[in-house]
């Protein structure tokens, strides 16, 4: 089946990913989007595991203060500062800190497990699962705060 421009252009701008990774998505599923996404989602997957235990030296800290009476930082890590520098990685990390303000996760761990609020259908293990895809380099959440005024 022959895959279009309109397709690419449209699971392009979806996922992030590069022309020849969706090309070769939808190619794989013969045209099926649902399919070509799943493909690209195993891929995403196999792309974390080799790059797991790479070092995250650089990387950022982002900060969120809502209303002034709560407040959350937090420790994103990667690979180069040129991704660091990424506006992808920076939304990330940003999302990072507003799902620790409003969830308020005990650890790395569990923050890892919680639905992630702006979209439910995903936890923020799966959206870091996403940005490890698009950035290409090992991503971790190294560490973060929460503060909440009134609140020891």
């Amino acid at each position: 089946m022959a895959i279009s421009v309109d397709q690419i252009k449209e699971l392009r701008a979806e996922t992030g990913l590069g022309i020849h990774d969706v090309k070769k998505a939808l190619e794989d599923a013969n045209g099926d989007k649902k399919k070509a996404l799943e493909l690209l989602k195993e891929k995403g997957l196999s792309v974390v595991a080799k790059r797991a235990d790479r070092a995250t030296s650089q990387g950022l800290v982002e900060v969120y203060a809502h209303g002034g009476r709560i407040g959350a930082m937090a420790e994103v890590n990667c690979e180069t500062d040129f991704v660091s520098r990424n506006d992808d990685f920076k939304t990330f990390a940003h999302d990072v800190v507003l799902q620790i303000a409003s969830m308020n996760p005990e650890s790395v761990e569990e923050l890892l497990k919680q639905e992630f609020f702006k979209d439910p259908s995903k936890t923020i293990s799966e959206y870091l699962t996403e940005i490890v895809a698009k950035t290409g380099e090992n991503i971790k959440i190294s560490r973060f705060s929460r503060f909440e005024l009134g609140v020891d």
